[in-house]
Order: structure tokens, then C-alpha cells, then sequence
């Protein structure tokens, strides 16, 4: 045990001797993988924050059901009543909004008042304000709702503005598949990145792990330094993005936060949690020393 803690120790130190032996070759790999990396960390963070808007948007959907304007009087309370029996488990409320409130609401709108003066009546119908309770897949099952209460006979209208929903939806799942292409697009150029680095590092010290070899130095002594450069590449490189992250995350709330406020709201992007940005670490280092790996099996067969 002892021997093999320092056959690692020795790697080790040598993997941090060969990153400072040349500090501006390393900067430069280090500082291209964390560009790379910054990127995705931020996409994460635009759909993290997208994600609670469009799960407020989804919660308490509404849909208005306009009955038709012959309708019998008492028509609107057995419309109401008949959507909360036979739609209980479905529905979170149900609001009866008369035609005479709402002709009142719009008199006392300056931009509209104008309009109903010139009208002999009433023309508003009575309304059916109908909450929906959360689903799965709110938007389609909103649409179905909507296709049955449109074949009620005391129903004239139903109105529910599902497509920017599914919009809203149809973009997130975009951003999410793109976010995917994306990390994978970063594990190449951190495998390019680091299996370059190392090949540069094995083909310079040609020589001396030829010697080494000639000594009875086995096969894992001689790549060990090289994983764990490649380790110590991603690693830093990884850290690196976060603080990246971060330096570009201020002035991109500022701009959003002046944004927001002009819409009445708050608006902020977040990073991802520790543990995934932990993760997301630890991944980059293991795919460093993949590379690592791979770069010095392939280079060092002389």
C-alpha cells in the first residue's frame, strides 16, 4: 500500500512539474477547455431560470367559456355547475364572470368607453372563468378540455391561448436538446485539447521514457505522470469555467435586471447547484485523463 501511494505521489508531482515546466502552453490549453466549458455553464443557467417562469406559466392555466347571448336565464350558474361535477379532479376553480360586470369593467376603461357609448346595449355575453389544475402535459390537455366544452350547447365561445404555451414549451425542449449537443461538443475539444497536450508532452520526453522502459519501468509508471496531467488539465480547466461563469454572469443580471424592472418583475440567472457543478468537474477531469490515456498508448510505442 505504501509503494503505491508513493508510486501515485511521484506521478503526481511529476504531472505538476511537467504543467509548470511550461506555464505558457498550459494557460493557453487550460484557458481554451474553460472558454469551451463557460459555455454550456451558462445555457444551464438561462434554462434553469427559464424553467420556474414556465412552470408558473403552466400551474393555473385558464380558459374562458363565453355562453351565447339567447342563452336562458340561469344558464351560467348550470354551465358552472356542470363543469365543477363533472370536471372536479380536473379543474382548481371555477369563476362566473356576468355580462353586466364586465360591460361596467370596460365603461371604466377610458379606451373603450367611447366605443359603448355608441352601442344601443349590451353586447358582452356572460363569461366562465375555468382554472385548470397542473398536468403532465398541461397544453394538450388543456386542448382537449377546450374541444369538449365547445360542443355544449349553451357554449358559443372557448377561449385559451394554449399555442404560446406549447410555444414556451417546444423552446425549452429545444434548449435542453441543444444544451446536450453542446456538452458533447465540449467533451471534443476537451479530448482534442488534452490529447494534444500530451502527445506534445510524450514525444518530448521520447527519450527518456525509452531509458525508463530500458531500466524496467513498466507500462503504468510510464503513462500515470500523463493521466494525471491530463486530470490536472481538466480539473483546472473546469474550475477555471466556473469562475468564468460567474465573472459573466454579473453584468448579464445587471442588463436583465434593468430589463426586468421595466416590466414590473425580478428576473436574475443562476448557476446550477454545487453537486452539478461538481460533477460537471469531475467528468472534465476524467475525460482529461481518458485522453491522457489514449495520447500516450498511441505516442509512446517506440
Amino acid at each position: 500500500m505504501r509503494r503505491w501511494l508513493r508510486h501515485h505521489r511521484y506521478a503526481f508531482l511529476v504531472a505538476l512539474r511537467r504543467l509548470l515546466s511550461q506555464p505558457f502552453s498550459s494557460l493557453s490549453n487550460m484557458l481554451v477547455i474553460a472558454l469551451t466549458l463557460a459555455i454550456p455553464i451558462l445555457a444551464a443557467s438561462i434554462l434553469l431560470s427559464a424553467q420556474p417562469v414556465a412552470r408558473q406559466v403552466a400551474v393555473s392555466p385558464e380558459v374562458t367559456l363565453f355562453l351565447k347571448p339567447d342563452a336562458a336565464a340561469g344558464s351560467t350558474q348550470q354551465v358552472a355547475e356542470r363543469v365543477k361535477n363533472e370536471y372536479a379532479t380536473e379543474i382548481d376553480s371555477v369563476r362566473i364572470v356576468p355580462r353586466s360586470q364586465a360591460y361596467s369593467d370596460l365603461k371604466r376603461d377610458p379606451n373603450w368607453a367611447d366605443a359603448l357609448a355608441a352601442l344601443p346595449g349590451n353586447p358582452l355575453p356572460d363569461a366562465i372563468v375555468i382554472t385548470l389544475k397542473e398536468h403532465a402535459n398541461i397544453a394538450q390537455h388543456a386542448a382537449t378540455l377546450v374541444q369538449e366544452w365547445k360542443k355544449w350547447d349553451e357554449v358559443d365561445l372557448v377561449q385559451h391561448d394554449s399555442a404560446w404555451v406549447q410555444r414556451l414549451e417546444a423552446i425549452l425542449s429545444f434548449v435542453r436538446i441543444g444544451l446536450g449537443l453542446l456538452a458533447a461538443g465540449v467533451a471534443l475539444v476537451v479530448l482534442a485539447t488534452v490529447f494534444n497536450t500530451v502527445r506534445l508532452q510524450a514525444l518530448t520526453q521520447r527519450e527518456e521514457i525509452a531509458v525508463a522502459r530500458l531500466v524496467g519501468a513498466t507500462e503504468s509508471f510510464v503513462r500515470l505522470p500523463f493521466l494525471y496531467l491530463g486530470a490536472l488539465t481538466g480539473l483546472i480547466s473546469g474550475l477555471a469555467s466556473i469562475a468564468l461563469a460567474v465573472l459573466a454572469l454579473t453584468p448579464l443580471n445587471a442588463a436583465l435586471a434593468r430589463l426586468a424592472s421595466s416590466y414590473g418583475t425580478r428576473l436574475a440567472l443562476q448557476l446550477p447547484d454545487a453537486l452539478s457543478l461538481a460533477l460537471a468537474v469531475v467528468v472534465v477531469a476524467i475525460l482529461g485523463a481518458l485522453s491522457a490515456r489514449w495520447s500516450v498508448t498511441r505516442n509512446t510505442r517506440f
